[in-house]
């Protein structure tokens, strides 16, 4: 997690955006950080990976829109709910390919043997009602470039 904030500070700071991180540590730091979100008048609300931000994800999609921000996460499932786009590992290639690794341990290989793989899939999914309710622009060739666009 520690990589991925330096990372986005890093390109945050290269677009000449000014990026404040409000972590949550449980279901019960939602509330609180939305206050902190709202009365700073962010422009937006970006979701790290997490499965604890997963499972709380229309709570999390519920909070932005309330304040009318736009949600960027990881996950199309966010963009499905409300959330305005995302970007990122194709959650059901993992799991088939997790698959891959659990049938070949019970045909009896060793764990240790078998090679690390990355993820090779990625997701860009964008809901266009959401961007309308936003009043935010998103261009043609973002569009185009999109696996899923939700009208």
């Amino acid at each position: 997690m520690k990589n991925m904030v330096e990372e986005t500070e890093t390109a945050g700071q290269a677009l000449g955006l000014h990026l404040r991180f409000v972590a949550v540590q449980g279901p019960n730091d939602f509330d609180p950080a939305f206050s902190t979100i709202g009365a700073e008048r962010s422009d937006a609300v970006m979701v790290f990976p997490s499965p604890m931000l997963f499972n709380e994800r229309t709570r999390i999609v519920d909070l932005a829109r309330k304040l009318r921000l736009p949600l960027i996460s990881m996950g199309k499932e966010f963009v499905k709910l409300g959330g305005l786009m995302s970007y990122g590992a194709d959650i059901t290639d993992v799991i088939r390919r997790g698959a891959t690794y659990v049938d070949k341990i019970l045909k009896g290989a060793k764990p240790a043997d078998l090679p690390v793989e990355q993820p090779t899939k990625f997701e860009l999914s964008i809901n266009l009602k959401t961007a309308k309710e936003l009043g935010v622009d998103i261009p043609a060739t973002l569009l185009a470039r999109a696996d899923e666009v939700i009208e």
